[in-house]
């Protein structure tokens, strides 16, 4: 009887011990969140893993090793290099200063909207759908009465920016509030936490902004996406006219066209451009060479005129090519999926940051001490249990 007493004593004690082990000590996780971009043959095995919140601070980063190329300095507002592969960002300056997006935010609008409407559908506009077009827009020239294919429609949203074409396709998907709102839902989704939405098109609006590496995000998330990337890389394509003939139009990306005086960039494959008074000139530009794909994003040059921003990216381009390699992440595309707060560095709570310091999975002292002494009472309280009151003694 008192064996039996003894074992199950033990048990239950050991029982204790496991349990406050698992309620004590931290997850085993990696700190920042988000997916594992696996391994990366343009930064190389031993690349250091950037500092949580480095993006987050003013400035230009880069890291590079011995060898590496020298970064350009743009001068855009804000700029981003990223490895679209592995997600890795090469190097940034002022990666999440929000600035209007202008028509670039159209990455996002596609991003919600291509998956929910089949491009072979036929509509008929109707007056009402082109209504509330901001003065000053770019358009596509879609007409009232006239039936397009939403393939049509995507057309010019992609190659002439056509907010009367992103005005259609919004009425077709739930209505402009809906779909701003569903954007916004979207953005979260893929850790775009700089972005506020209020006019789809990109058109200039009270309270409208992304960054740097929101709008990276976007592009990656379209290239990742056949139809996305169809549309995005085409250079020209036709258009319904208002007579029921068709007419040619042209992509407005020069960085891909090789347009107006700007030479083509060889391997480019996308992504969108944009302008409005108050956001300047904008580019999301995407490039492949050897089986690697970057991505650029530049916001607001400050000088070199109109087509400073395809001169800007196509340096960026051809310094991110030339780094593979050659420099450490300063940060990661994928950081901010499952993080911070808008408007915050992703910096850990104060337990996370103690298990980090201690290494990851390994139990901070305060939990191994607490564990132990859980483990102990439960222990002490069993034997009296099974044994009674211990004499006094000798």
């Amino acid at each position: 009887m008192t064996i039996a007493r003894t074992a199950r004593a033990v048990v239950s004690s050991c029982a204790l011990c496991t349990a406050g082990l698992l309620a004590l000590a931290p997850a085993a996780a990696p700190a920042g969140g988000g997916a594992d971009p696996g391994p990366s043959h343009d930064t190389g095995s031993r690349a250091r893993p950037a500092p949580a919140s480095l993006l987050y601070r003013p400035g230009t980063h880069v890291r590079p090793r011995p060898g590496a190329p020298e970064v350009p300095d743009p001068s855009a507002r804000a700029w981003l290099v990223a490895d679209a592969g592995t997600g890795a960002v090469l190097a940034a300056h002022d990666a999440h200063r929000r600035l209007p997006p202008a028509s670039t935010l159209k990455t996002l609008f596609a991003l919600t909207v291509l998956p929910v409407l089949p491009a072979g559908i036929r509509h008929r506009v109707r007056e009402r759908e082109l209504r509330g077009i901001g003065p000053g827009s770019s358009l596509v020239g879609v007409a009232e009465d006239r039936t397009y294919r939403v393939s049509d429609l995507w057309n010019g949203v992609f190659l002439s920016s056509g907010n009367d074409a992103v005005r259609v396709l919004a009425a077709l998907s739930g209505g402009w509030r809906e779909t701003a709102e569903r954007m916004q839902a979207k953005a979260r989704a893929l850790g775009a936490r700089d972005t506020r939405v209020t006019s789809p098109d990109g058109y200039d609006a009270p309270g409208q902004v992304s960054s740097a590496f929101d709008l990276a995000v976007f592009g990656r998330a379209g290239l990742r996406q056949p139809e996305f990337a169809r549309y995005c890389a085409r250079t020209e394509a036709w258009f319904p006219g208002r007579d029921g003939g068709r007419y040619g139009i042209r992509n407005t990306n020069r960085l891909l066209t090789g347009a107006d005086g700007v030479a083509r960039y060889r391997g480019l494959i996308g992504v969108k451009n944009g302008y409005t008074g108050e956001a300047g000139h904008t580019l999301v530009a995407a490039a492949r060479r050897n089986g690697r794909t970057l991505v650029v994003t530049v916001m607001n040059p400050r000088s070199g005129g109109g087509h400073a921003v395809y001169e800007e990216a196509r340096a960026l381009l051809d310094w991110g090519f030339a780094a593979a390699g050659r420099v450490d992440p300063v940060g990661s595309l994928d950081a901010r999926r499952a993080g911070a707060m808008p408007g915050a560095p992703p910096e850990p709570a104060a337990g996370a940051a103690a298990a980090r310091r201690h290494g990851p999975g390994r139990p901070v002292p305060w939990t191994v001490a607490a564990a132990a002494l859980l483990g102990g009472a439960g222990v002490a309280l069993f034997l009296r249990l099974a044994w009674g009151p211990l004499p006094p003694p000798d």
